[in-house]
């Protein structure tokens, strides 16, 4: 009895002082344990902005010199952008947040975070997963509001991931690293070929979490640097990453998302579809604009097989879209389909904000 007494005291103790050696369930698409960083830190664990107590910060695991701030200007001239709410932290050199996350053993999953560098231009994020670790520079910014939100994929090996942020440390100033507005998990179901479409999620409608209150899209890691798709059934087979938009903060030509593909030439997303040798299919698909100021003389060049297809788009950034379509012989079993945008843009209010031409609607079928 007296052993059982002790046991549930432990528990309850381990629950008060916000200990993570208990995975925290997620939903299974939304924020992790306080993953707004809302919940605060006790007045008697912050020195200033620095978080004192390695479970001080709420949900969270700190480890080093993390601070807890609030968007606004800062001491020292800095400004910190925080669009999605009133609170974020910010890394140190060597410092880093964790959390455990209850899973489903063999699911795949999504994990979203908000990230903008805060002092210089080679600032970096390491995310790490057991058996999966990825360096995320975030020198280029793709927004200038802090909404820059990056994705990664896993595969779960077991129950519970314990999920690490940390910053390298390549700054002399000890104090500066990345911000962490948001981080976000979400469960990807299997995938499903569309009745008369050879393309899987041709209409990019699985994807990963999108923040409700406030999104620039979410950037989605070339393959070098995420093993896993965040875009089930596609390939980000490019130096640069390319954006994930949905239709509650833009326009998008059908359903609920498309692809914006803002790195021009550096930016290709590709799939390999079944195909019969010799057999002859068309290749359909639309572009656009996202009605997000993006403008110019947009060009999408599109490849299936040996056949190509350069399609313009004259964009004022107000939104609008056209059809394109590629009849194509396949050479064998198998075709890469790839599409890039030829130039690069940026927006008519912001000139340092890489955007370019939306991607929908993708489908193969043969010709009969």
């Amino acid at each position: 009895m007296a052993l059982l007494v002790s046991l549930c005291l432990l528990f309850i103790f381990s629950l008060s002082n916000g200990s993570t050696s208990i995975a925290i369930p997620p939903p299974s698409d939304g924020l992790l344990g306080n993953g707004n960083f809302e919940e605060v830190p006790k007045a008697s664990n912050l020195k200033k902005t620095v978080i004192i107590g390695k479970y001080s910060l709420p949900k969270w695991e700190i480890d080093g010199l993390v601070e807890f701030v609030s968007g606004g200007p800062q001491p020292g001239g800095f400004f910190f952008a925080i669009p999605r709410g009133a609170h974020a932290v910010r890394l140190g050199n060597e410092a880093s947040i964790s959390q455990a996350v209850a899973v489903k053993a063999g699911s795949t999953y999504s994990l979203i975070f908000a990230a903008t560098r805060t002092c210089a231009q080679d600032e970096v994020l390491r995310l790490s997963i057991p058996g999966q670790s990825t360096d995320l520079p975030i020198q280029t910014l793709y927004s200038s509001n802090g909404g820059d939100t990056y994705g990664l994929a896993f595969k779960a090996n077991s129950t519970s991931v314990k999920v690490t942020f940390h910053n390298p440390g390549i700054q002399e100033d000890p104090t500066c690293g990345p911000l962490l507005d948001a981080i976000a998990i979400k469960e990807m179901l299997p995938l499903k070929y569309s009745k008369g479409n050879l393309v899987k999620n041709g209409g990019f409608e699985i994807g990963p979490h999108v923040f409700k209150n406030f999104s620039t899209g979410v950037l989605l890691l070339p393959k070098k640097q995420d093993l896993i798709s965040l875009l089930p059934g596609w390939i980000i087979e490019s130096l640069k990453p390319i954006k994930y938009i949905d239709s509650r903060h833009f326009i998008v030509p059908s359903g609920l998302a498309a692809i914006e593909l803002v790195g021009g030439r550096e930016g290709a997303i590709a799939q390999i579809i079944r195909t019969v040798p010799n057999k002859f299919y068309t290749l359909t698909f639309a572009i656009g604009d996202a009605k997000n100021g993006c403008h110019g003389s947009m060009m999408v060049e599109a490849f299936a097989a040996k056949g190509t297809v350069k399609v313009p788009f004259a964009s004022q950034g107000k939104g609008g879209f056209r059809s394109a379509s590629l009849k194509f012989q396949a050479i064998s079993a198998r075709t890469r389909l790839t599409f890039y945008s030829a130039y690069y843009h940026t927006k008519f209010n912001d000139y340092g904000h890489l955007c370019g031409p939306v991607l929908d609607d993708v489908r193969v079928s043969p010709v009969n």
